[in-house]
């Protein structure tokens, strides 16, 4: 029996350690107890029933009785040790101690400014630097007239994704915060930096906005420099940045400030900031949360810290990296044909990267980068003023033809021949009552030409100290382009034309002589159409590029890094121009065969296309954030 019990204490002990290492469900160890406890009855049914003797000359034996636990007894000592094994395993509490104050021991305090890193200066600076780099607002015809100017929108490109993007770091921070997964600080000292980097940024943000007073690219309202929202996303990067990026893991802060980046270049596309409010306003939201955590570390000292810094020990420079810059050069495009061209100037691009390299030792790895860049256009937009025109432009093209089959009508004046073709020009309202074309306008469905990139190559590598390196790079890739769009959209009375024509042969050129022409009637049917009006976009292409980088390693796992990238590829790019493709809605077959062989314009009654090939040289200058791998 004695051996029984050595036994019993031998297997309890083992369970509670069992248990304990990996934190049994409650109901599996309690079965598994049970389970030993049978085996352990089975076995005593074979034992006798006789005690133990042990006879010595110098002890006595004697019989023991020995206290069986009873199964109440059992059932509480189970259920004791695995809430005793659930504490100790340390779950997940959530953690609503808003207003008290904890310190976790052995976590070293910061001291006052010691973990600036000041990267958001040169962000800023660059933004500045970029300032000056606006387009020329299109003014209305009411500003013409004396009225009050305003801008009009450049594209219908619209997302509201960034007015909430911009809250992920706060968002995520407090989520995390609250499920009980322990950051850098408390609460009363979280709350306290993220107060006072909130505030900083606010009091530079509004302070520069009411002062420079840009004007906003779709002409809303000036106070563009710098973007607000860019400025809030980076300071909610930079918070989840330091409370768990630097403590837990560094794919918090990649998550962080990648919808931060995300939130500028949305900022760009939806025609609210340029370029230069981005870079700004992100390196204000950096500099400003890394003041609002300088100033608490001053306040709280080593009070409020739950976690120590990560420390790791990289001996190869592999890293993935989020990128953020501006691109430089390649800022015209031209489409020449027949003594006619257009050109299309561009401003500086934004260009957003991700990027990583596997490093086979301190000099040389492997990687690629996946890059995009957006091109906006300065002029793009005039194009859509242009095609107002285009259906006086048609009527305009047969003006001869009328001028001839009836003299003394007045046709040489065009207004007087618009009306005979059915506008009334006596008032603005009354032009479009029984017009062929009762309203025309364009909208711009992108203004940015879009060029995305994926690249492979290798990757070099030169420490200069502990901290900091240089590096260059030979990638070669793909480019896809995606293209600039105006869509035009039209309305009208359709109309037609009787006429009868002879065909005149001079010098292997065929011309029409009408015989006799009617002025166009209506059919008593009105029309809606919506084309592709005016499109600019490219075939893929081979590019190539390399640049050379100054990386400042800050932390033992995260760097900051200054690039200066470039890129080449030759592309073909393709102009689509389709201004008269709304006579097929606005006219009989008839009257459309008309236009196609008697027009001054016929060679545009059908699309016309324009090639050109172009060498593309861009410089990118930006900024990098780090994580070493």
């Amino acid at each position: 029996m004695r051996i029984l019990i050595v036994y019993y204490e031998i297997f309890t002990n083992f369970a509670h350690k069992l248990q304990k290492t990996f934190n049994m469900n409650h109901k599996l160890f309690v079965t598994a107890v049970i389970a030993a406890f049978a085996m352990q009855a089975s076995a005593n049914n074979h034992l006798g029933t006789e005690p133990l003797k042990l006879e010595t000359p110098e002890l006595k034996a004697e019989l023991v009785e020995v206290k069986t636990p009873s199964s109440s007894e059992l059932s509480l000592n189970i259920a004791s040790a695995d809430m005793s094994a659930t504490k100790n395993a340390g779950a997940w509490k959530p953690d609503i101690s808003f207003f008290k104050s904890r310190t976790n021991p052995g976590v070293k305090p910061y001291k006052f400014m010691d973990d600036m890193t000041f990267v958001g200066i040169p962000l800023f600076a660059a933004g500045w630097a970029l300032k000056s780099e606006k387009a020329m607002f299109r003014v209305n015809q009411k500003a013409e007239k004396g009225g009050k100017a305003n801008t009009q929108l450049l594209s219908d490109f619209k997302t509201g994704i960034d007015d909430y993007l911009q809250f992920f770091g706060p968002a995520a921070v407090v989520g995390l915060k609250l499920g009980g997964y322990e950051g850098r600080s408390d609460w009363p000292r979280l709350l306290a930096s993220a107060a006072l980097s909130y505030g900083i940024m606010a009091g530079f943000v509004n302070g520069i906005k009411y002062t420079a007073k840009e004007m906003r690219p779709d002409g809303s309202t000036a106070n563009s420099w710098p973007s607000g929202h860019t400025a809030t996303a980076f300071v909610g990067a930079t918070l989840l940045h330091k409370e768990y990026g630097l403590t837990r893991s560094p794919w918090f802060s990649v998550a962080g400030y990648g919808a931060a980046t995300a939130t500028g270049v949305m900022r760009v596309l939806n025609n609210r900031h340029w370029v230069s409010d981005v870079m700004s306003g992100a390196g204000l939201g950096i500099l400003s949360t890394e003041l609002g955590y300088a100033i608490g570390d001053l306040l709280f000292k080593g009070k409020g810290l739950l976690r120590n810094d990560l420390e790791m020990d990289f001996v190869n420079p592999s890293f993935f990296s989020i990128s953020m810059g501006v691109g430089l050069g390649s800022k015209d495009l031209e489409f020449s044909e027949d003594g006619h061209s257009e050109s299309i100037k561009f401003r500086p691009s934004t260009v957003v990267d991700a990027e990583g390299a596997y490093f086979f030792n301190k000099y040389i790895g492997v990687g690629g980068r996946l890059r995009v860049r957006a091109m906006s256009a300065k002029s793009f937009g005039m194009f859509s003023d242009r095609i107002q025109e285009e259906h006086i432009d048609l009527w305009e093209g047969i003006q001869d033809l009328y001028t001839s089959t009836h003299p003394g009508d007045g046709n040489e004046d065009l207004y007087t021949f618009l009306e005979n073709m059915g506008y009334d020009t006596s008032s603005e309202a009354a032009f479009n009552s029984n017009a062929p074309v009762t309203d025309l306008y364009g909208v711009v469905k992108s203004d940015h030409l879009t060029e995305f990139t994926g690249s492979v190559g290798l990757y070099f590598n030169i420490p200069l100290s502990k901290r900091f390196a240089l590096g260059t790079k030979a990638l070669i890739g793909r480019s896809f382009t995606q293209e600039l769009d105006i869509d035009g959209y039209a309305t009208g009375n359709k109309k037609d034309i009787e006429y009868n024509y002879t065909v005149k042969n001079e010098k292997g050129q065929a011309d029409i002589v009408p015989v006799s022409l009617s002025y166009p009637s209506n059919t008593g049917e009105t029309w809606t159409d919506e084309w592709e009006y005016l499109t600019v976009g490219a075939k893929s292409s081979t590019s190539f590029g390399t640049g050379i980088s100054l990386t400042y390693k800050y932390k033992s796992n995260f760097s900051w890094r200054l690039f200066c990238d470039y890129d080449y590829t030759k592309k073909d790019f393709t102009m689509r121009y389709d201004p008269f493709h709304f006579a097929q809605k606005g006219l009989t077959e008839a009257a459309y065969s008309l236009m196609e062989l008697g027009s001054n314009y016929a060679e545009y009654m059908s699309p016309v296309e324009v090639k050109k090939t172009k060498k593309m040289n861009f410089f990118t200058l930006g900024l990098s954030f780090l994580v070493n791998i």
